[in-house]
């Protein structure tokens, strides 16, 4: 079962079914890649070309947005008037990013703009009546959000009582109603006409100042931006496809050479001005430091550190984020190890929905810790922490593929103090006597399968490894950028002989499975988890079998391979190498 789960993977293969060859042909690639794209649900020739050759000029018109054009006149005309705009963004790297993207293309056509930033411990998500009361005493005039205020109904209320001017951008799910605003901006609305709905804060800002310089007939270069687009979209999980998948593939080419001073100093701080951009880096290195900055500090540090100009001061900026990151990595593996530990000793994990409350872990983790619930466990998983006020919980979700946790946290709305998202994630309060009852109902109401609660391994197709081959795997990078709705393509072979088992590295975290195929053939897997190889080996064949593998005797056990083609260079040379995703003792027939 080597691969990280709890509970055993089902194994599937894709079975969609299209004119492979007649695709290859048509596109000049290997059938395995046409099946792989068609595995995406990429369909007829306009569909592929776009997913393979797509450009910025693939992609919406924002004014298709319902309210676009009524929030793009106010705003322009608050401009003119030269009245005081504030833009509220969120603390993560959506709303960071979001802001930055108004607050600099405003400020450039001469706004008197100002920012702020929910902080994630004092205030919560979004914009709320503080923050409103905040810019009503500073004299704002008007104010635009961005990644949040679709379900801000108090807030917007008080600023309308105030007799502020207020338009939404957001990208969150509507709710029952929408709020009171004089332009609410959000692709979920009913009689939207904006044919993609998957799209993240930033993509609707970005839209939004792409419109307001078209109605002001000012310049602005299409690829402006596109970095801070490409960072919240992957960061944000929004799906791989259509026009994302364009804007991050396209943004991750301009990231290194981005005129932001700041985002280039947070590549440098991140040890990549060498390194060739992929999704990794943007969700795993880049995104987490400015994920950070709102979740033990401020998340204004992260926006400051985009705003600023000196290089020095953005080098010292951009360190500090990587060091609270650093920091922040190790509280959380502590806290997922406290979470594992109390759900199963209290027997969460029987629960098809997992809620869990941790004492003693900061807030701002809980989101994390809940992602990394839900991997290990594959249930839609909840963590709460204490928050400043001693009577209320405050809590973030992660769910599985087969269920809607906005939906179902919609459902319990009367149990919940307050809750916002959408299908795979959401943050929420509750007061601390009913988080028993939110546990129950949120269990009463799921019934989830045992289907839907095992995890499924999607093999794309079941090839041997001698079919692979160089150009196939340049092949298979063309379809980068890897992530949510396009990850990296998985492949399998079955009845593999395990001739050898071979561990080393300076810590010993690296093991070579050598195995042979049904013809002889010979090839080595790399696995970069020795202990759970070693651990799995030993369960399905005993310890004197595993003892035996790892002094180099074959013993003619065999094993299902599921792995993913890589090219490995080493001083010059380019090689193929194959890694471990997961593996499963073979049964014969």
């Amino acid at each position: 079962m080597t691969g990280g789960f709890a509970v055993e993977a089902e194994w599937r293969i894709y079975s969609k079914r299209a004119d492979f060859n007649g695709i290859g042909n048509r596109f000049n690639i290997d059938p395995v890649v046409a099946r792989v794209i068609r595995n995406r649900d990429i369909e007829g020739e306009d569909a592929i070309e776009k997913f393979l050759y797509g450009t910025l000029d693939s992609c919406y018109d924002g004014s298709l947005m319902k309210d676009m054009e009524k929030g793009i006149s106010i705003i322009s005309g608050k401009i003119d008037e030269g009245v005081p705009i504030r833009i509220v963004g969120d603390y993560d790297v959506d709303g960071v990013t979001s802001t930055y993207i108004l607050y600099d293309a405003m400020r450039n056509l001469g706004a008197d703009v100002s920012y702020d930033i929910p902080h994630r411990v004092t205030d919560g998500y979004g914009i709320n009546v503080r923050i409103i009361d905040a810019a009503y005493g500073d004299g704002v005039d008007t104010i635009i959000t961005c990644d949040n205020g679709i379900a801000a109904f108090d807030a917007i209320n008080r600023a309308k009582e105030l007799g502020m001017t207020v338009v939404v951008t957001d990208h969150h799910e509507i709710q029952e109603h929408i709020p009171d605003a004089d332009a609410v901006i959000d692709p979920h609305q009913a009689e939207d006409e904006y044919p993609f709905k998957a799209i993240c804060g930033a993509e609707v800002a970005y839209k939004f100042i792409k419109c307001l310089y078209a109605h002001r007939n000012a310049s602005l270069d299409d690829r402006k931006y596109i970095e801070f687009v490409a960072l919240a979209t992957y960061c944000d999980v929004m799906p791989l496809l259509d026009e994302n998948r364009i804007y991050v593939r396209e943004g991750m080419k301009k990231l290194k050479a981005t005129e932001n001073k700041g985002l280039r100093a947070l590549v440098s701080a991140c040890g990549l001005s060498e390194a060739v951009i992929s999704g990794y880096h943007l969700g795993f290195m880049l995104g987490p430091c400015i994920n950070t900055a709102g979740r033990i500090g401020s998340a204004k540090e992260a926006l400051e550190l985009f705003i600023e100009r000196d290089e020095t001061e953005c080098a010292g900026k951009a360190g500090k984020l990587k060091e609270n990151n650093d920091s922040r990595k190790k509280m959380t593996e502590d806290g997922t190890a406290l979470a594992i530990e109390k759900i199963e000793a209290e027997g969460y994990d029987s629960n098809q929905v997992i809620v869990v409350y941790l004492e003693n872990v900061h807030e701002s983790l809980a989101g994390i810790i809940a992602g990394k619930v839900k991997e290990h466990f594959y249930r839609p998983s909840i963590v709460f922490t204490d928050s400043d006020d001693k009577e209320i919980l405050k809590g973030s979700g992660r769910s599985i593929d087969d269920y809607n946790l906005f939906e179902g946290l919609t459902e319990v709305k009367d149990i919940l103090a307050k809750f916002g998202g959408h299908k795979l994630a959401a943050g929420l309060s509750v007061e601390r006597k009913r988080l028993g009852e939110l546990r129950d109902a949120l269990n009463e109401n799921a019934h989830l399968t045992v289907q839907q609660l095992t995890p499924k391994l999607m093999i794309d197709v079941p090839m041997p490894l001698r079919y692979v081959s160089m150009p196939l795997i340049e092949q298979l990078s063309a379809l980068e950028p890897f992530g949510a709705a396009n990850p990296k393509p998985l492949f399998a072979e079955a009845g593999l002989k395990i001739r050898s088992l071979y561990i080393y590295g300076k810590r010993g975290n690296v093991i070579n499975i050598n195995v042979e195929d049904s013809r002889g053939g010979r090839f080595t897997i790399k696995s970069f988890d020795p202990d759970s190889v070693v651990e799995d080996i030993k369960k399905w064949f005993t310890d004197e079998v595993c003892d035996k593998m790892l002094e180099g005797v074959d013993t003619g056990a065999k094993v299902d391979i599921a792995y993913q083609p890589d090219i490995n260079e080493y001083r010059g040379d380019r090689t193929i190498q194959f890694l471990l995703r997961h593996m499963r003792k073979h049964m014969e027939g």
